[in-house]
């Protein structure tokens, strides 16, 4: 298997747990944050969402440009636009020419060049970021009066 077959598929396998971390963020405790430096949950789950839609741009251009939109203002908007891109997105991967994975890639931050390295090392910081994202995501969760769901196996709240 292709280093791009394998990131498409350990993408794909991490869809279910990120949709179920979004779709347990009470829509009406999206400004909550555990601290005043804290982003907020709402804010978290869109940049989730956005980033997944920036792999999309990244993995057909070469170039991805994070600027977020206003978010919705609930949960399962923000989860039905990450699954559609990353639905997108594993696709792309799966089916990406091996040059251009290899090839040159840049991540900017609204408009400034915050990194430049091959797609594939792009790629793969991105979905490492989301997992990291995800887990500071799933710690709102009890605080916000929402259940833990199992990510990578049971959890208090899940355990089976």
């Amino acid at each position: 298997m292709r280093n791009h077959e394998f990131f498409a598929v350990r993408l794909e396998e991490e869809v279910a747990a990120f949709l179920r971390v979004l779709r347990a963020v009470p829509s009406d405790h999206l400004d909550y944050r555990p601290h005043e430096r804290s982003t907020s949950a709402g804010d978290l789950a869109w940049q989730i969402a956005s980033e997944m839609a920036n792999l999309i741009d990244l993995l057909e251009t070469g170039v991805a440009d994070y600027r977020p939109a206003p978010r919705p203002d609930n949960s399962e908007e923000m989860a039905r636009t990450f699954e559609k891109a990353a639905e997108r997105a594993a696709n792309l991967a799966r089916a990406i020419d091996v040059d251009r994975w290899k090839g040159p890639g840049k991540f900017l931050f609204q408009g400034h060049l915050s990194w430049e390295a091959s797609v594939a090392e792009i790629a793969w910081g991105f979905l490492f970021d989301l997992v990291h994202h995800r887990g500071q995501l799933s710690v709102y969760l009890r605080p916000m009066g929402a259940k833990v769901p199992r990510i990578y196996g049971p959890s208090g709240d899940e355990p089976d």
